[in-house]
């Protein structure tokens, strides 16, 4: 054998461990270096002789950068390319498999690089696949799970290993990601890996089934929490999505994500009526589908929301069968007469005009057209008319996109419509028009629209336009859509925001940017810049529906219009908003943002070694008053302990879906906070922040992506598996909100609004009786016993007119409640069914809430918050007096 160099005088290889020993100890790594370079060419047996050292190194199992091991292995790896002479190939086979095997058993918890050189060094990817598999095992037997995962994916072995004894304890431990890098390219295992998790979806899946089969694994809190319906679904769909599999192999996600749909359009529906009811049968018909279970489930949930005879014409349309039906509802099937077996279709959308009523004239953004300005283009004929007027060098064109809402069920959704808008035509390319979307002249216009470099296209979030228009037109991906003289309004929007903590505007309402306002996304511009929101109503239509409906037209045409009307107005006074006079400078370049990309991580750097908190990344606050204290502190700096602390009204923060229960408790204590739907995209999150300068609280995969999203700062981290109360104590004590007790309450439970109305117990029982749920009109609220008429005394003292939170939030008079509707300006009616008659006697005033029509009275809940979160609270001595009587607080 010829290994050693010719100056090789049999080093051996112990001595030469003990002197690199202690130059380590030393810390002399420069001379380390070299004594390792010198010692490698003197060793007889090099190959053999890395090995003894290896195995005879403290600490050379972790493989950690700073271990004796890995430097010397490091050290090898790089004399080797000065020496090709030093192969494995020289050695007999046996002895290369000796030295193979050893080499092997080196490899158990290390490090990528430690484990990148043996693997190169001693040719490890040919050993019998046999002996490496008997190692994977050996690893995971020592729990040893990543790293045996890892190794595997080096060596190749994924076809010669079961996947599920591979993937189940990663994703026990939380590890998806790095089971996802397991299968990716292997196509049977990633199908594999989505039916699995699809199988964990089932309803009656239970974890302790998988339990029963991983015994050695210890799971915590936070990894059993990643393992519920909810987050799986996700995963599952979005691995359908990125491994490119038929989404029959995940019919429970799909089930899941459907049922949570239908869910979600029950509410926006019938609780929060921002949907009509021609949208809504259009989307629940394709949400249910051919899903008999789902059908079922609607005709339950409309006998909870809505009423029987809607419940039973639904179930007539599916013809579910008797045994299934709710009670009730087969009896009404057999009263309803003919007419009224079918679901209606609404009146008003038969009888539609162009001109919209008064009322919408005076609240929402009306566009300064005529119905005959409007042009729809479906044939070549008329795109060509169209690309006449719009492909006008020098001129300006406001795009948009309409697509059939999905929610989640399927990710690529397809453009339905695009519009066009200039100075006096609108036109709508109806992209569901036979034969017209793949024609030539469509796909070549499109090219020519946003590659036209003198043509400024004004768009807002036009990342979401962009990746729907790949999704219909695969041709762009092979050949990219070239995208010149584009101008995002989302960029200005946000620019707009971060500016508006230290200035107001002259516009139109005299909006303050983002004040109080419901309104979020291109409608909260609008409103801020042209005094009017947009009318959303019909923003989740079917737009894949024929005819559209003449309001689904108004929408569309107003959403592409507005783009320039805000566009004229911040152009002739950019300062008055603090924009500099060349909008199109506000997008940063490239290096820009990698600039302001490593300042982030500078400072994040320093927020990290301050805080010593690992979840914790702070958050950034944009306010009208905002301390120099409270801009630190919100940019994510530890506050000091001297710091004065910050009131719940001044933390605005938006939660994800995961995080539900702690956002019910924030706004209980007095934080703006907005929640996410259960099937809205955790990326939402993300928009909300920038549109609104919001602080993200998520837990989980989400963060990395929300945080890359709005920058460091800007997301907060939670722990999953901690009860709701404790993540709420958790982010009031990282930012230093101290609530009081005249917090409580000062925000509606159910929509975030701090506006409440006053009813005294007449009015109240006086509308009770006009929806008729009081049933004896003779009975005298106001009569009270003895004993309430002393109670009443008693807490006279401590109820007054208002109730605690008074001066945390806003009051609207009664006046403003309709009278005949009993709705108040925004649409919403008092909730008179949750009032029990039972406690009118003993109630004075109930507070509503004017955006969502709750109502509120003293009870005993102001008790059960006070006492949860009395470690936080700062209460002074009326306080505590306060706290005492027998009165506590709002149900």
């Amino acid at each position: 054998m010829t290994h050693a160099s010719p100056e090789a005088v049999g080093l051996d290889p112990a001595a030469l461990r003990d002197e690199l020993f202690e130059l380590w100890n030393r810390k002399d790594l420069k001379t380390l270096h070299l004594a390792a370079l010198q010692g490698f060419s003197k060793l007889p047996e090099p190959l053999e002789a890395i090995l003894t050292i290896l195995e005879g190194c403290p600490g050379k199992q972790k493989g950690r950068g700073h271990t004796l091991g890995h430097h010397i292995l490091m050290e090898f790896h790089t004399w080797m390319k000065e020496h090709p002479q030093v192969t494995l190939s020289s050695l007999s086979d046996q002895q290369a498999l000796v030295l193979q095997r050893r080499a092997l058993s080196l490899l158990t918890d290390t490090q990528p690089s430690f484990v990148d050189s043996l693997i190169s060094i001693y040719q490890l990817c040919t050993l019998d696949p046999s002996i490496l598999q008997l190692h994977i095992k050996s690893l995971q037997a020592l729990k040893y799970y990543k790293e045996a995962a890892v190794l595997a994916i080096k060596l190749n072995l994924q076809n010669e290993l079961n996947m599920e004894e591979i993937c189940v304890p990663l994703i026990l431990q939380d590890k998806l990601p790095l089971a996802e890098s397991y299968v990716t390219g292997h196509h049977h295992l990633e199908q594999q890996l989505v039916t699995l998790l699809d199988s964990w979806c089932h309803p009656s899946f239970s974890v302790e089934e998988i339990r029963k089969h991983v015994t050695c694994l210890s799971l915590s809190r936070h990894s059993m929490g990643q393992i519920q319906p909810k987050l799986l679904t996700k995963h599952v769909l979005r691995l359908v999505e990125k491994f490119s599999i038929d989404q029959g192999l995940c019919p429970n996600a799909l089930h899941k994500r459907r049922l949570d749909s239908l869910r979600f359009l029950m509410y926006k529906h019938f609780v929060e009526k921002s949907m009509t009811e021609e949208n809504w049968c259009d989307h629940v018909q394709y949400v249910v589908g051919n899903d008999r279970e789902l059908q079922i489930q609607l005709v339950e949930l409309l006998v909870r929301y809505s009423c029987l005879r809607k419940a039973a014409q639904w179930s007539l349309r599916y013809n579910v069968p008797r045994h299934r039906l709710p009670c009730g509802v087969w009896e009404t099937q057999q009263s309803l007469p003919l007419h009224l077996q079918q679901v209606q279709p609404s009146a008003s959308s038969l009888t539609e005009e162009w001109m919209p009523p008064e009322s919408h004239l005076q609240k929402f953004y009306q566009v300064p057209l005529s119905q005959d300005q409007v042009h729809f283009v479906d044939t070549p004929e008329a795109l060509q008319r169209c690309r006449d007027i719009v492909l006008k060098e020098g001129g300006i064109v406001g795009v948009d996109m309409e697509w059939q809402p999905t929610f989640g069920c399927i990710s690529s959704e397809q453009v339905a419509l695009i519009q066009l808008a200039v100075s006096d035509h609108i036109f709508l390319l109806d992209i569901c028009a036979k034969g017209f979307c793949q024609h030539p002249d469509t796909v070549s216009f499109i090219r020519s629209l946003f590659s036209e470099q003198n043509l400024l296209k004004l768009g807002y979030g036009m990342a979401g336009d962009l990746k729907c228009l790949l999704a219909t037109w695969h041709q762009f991906l092979e050949e990219p859509l070239k995208m010149e003289g584009v101008l995002d309004l989302l960029n200005i929007h946000q620019k707009i925001q971060q500016g508006k903590s230290n200035r107001t505007h002259n516009g139109p309402s005299e909006v303050l940017v983002g004040e109080n306002s419901a309104e979020k996304g291109l409608s909260l511009l609008v409103q801020q810049v042209l005094g009017k929101p947009l009318d959303k109503t019909e923003q989740m239509s079917n737009w894949e529906k024929r005819p559209l409906r003449i309001s689904q037209i108004r929408y569309a045409v107003a959403d592409a219009y507005c783009l320039l009307d805000v566009y004229a107005v911040l152009s002739r006074t950019p300062a008055s908003f603090g924009l500099p006079a060349d909008l199109r400078s506000i997008s940063p370049s490239q290096s820009e943002k990698g600039k302001d990309k490593k300042q982030k991580n500078k400072q994040a750097n320093e927020i990290k070694q301050a805080c010593n908190k690992k979840e914790c990344q702070g958050a950034q606050r944009v306010s009208p008053s905002c301390s120099d204290i409270e801009k630190r502190l919100l940019c994510g700096e530890k506050p000091r302990e001297d710091s004065p602390p910050l009131p719940p009204q001044q933390l605005r923060v938006v939660c994800d879906n995961m995080l539900q229960g702690l956002g019910r408790y924030l706004r209980c204590l007095g934080v703006d906070v907005v929640m996410l739907e259960n099937t809205d995209d955790h990326r939402e999150a993300a928009k909300l922040a920038q549109t609104e300068g919001r602080v993200i609280l998520t837990c989980g995969q989400p963060f990395q992506s929300l945080r890359s999203q709005v920058g460091e700062g800007r997301c907060l981290s939670l722990d999953c598996s901690e009860k709701a109360r404790d993540q709420a104590i958790r982010v009031l004590k990282h930012f230093n909100v101290q609530p009081t007790p005249s917090d409580i309450f000062s925000r509606c439970q159910a929509c975030n609004s701090d506006q409440y109305v006053v009813v005294p117990r007449e009015d109240m029982v006086s509308m009770l009786h006009q929806r008729g749920f009081l049933q004896d009109p003779e009975t005298d609220y106001t009569q009270q016993t003895s004993n309430q008429l002393e109670e009443e005394k008693l807490t006279s003292s401590v109820t007054p007119d208002l109730p605690r939170y008074a001066l945390q939030c806003r009051w609207a008079p009664l006046s403003g409640l309709d009278p005949d509707t009993l709705t108040f300006p925004g649409g919403a009616p008092i909730q008179l069914h949750t009032v029990p008659p039972t406690i009118l006697p003993r109630i004075r005033l109930f507070y509503v809430c004017t955006r969502c029509g709750k109502v509120f009275w003293e009870g005993s809940h102001f008790g059960r918050v006070l006492s949860m979160f009395q470690d936080i609270f700062h209460i002074t001595d009326e306080d505590e007096e306060s706290a005492a009587a027998p009165v506590t607080a709002a149900q």
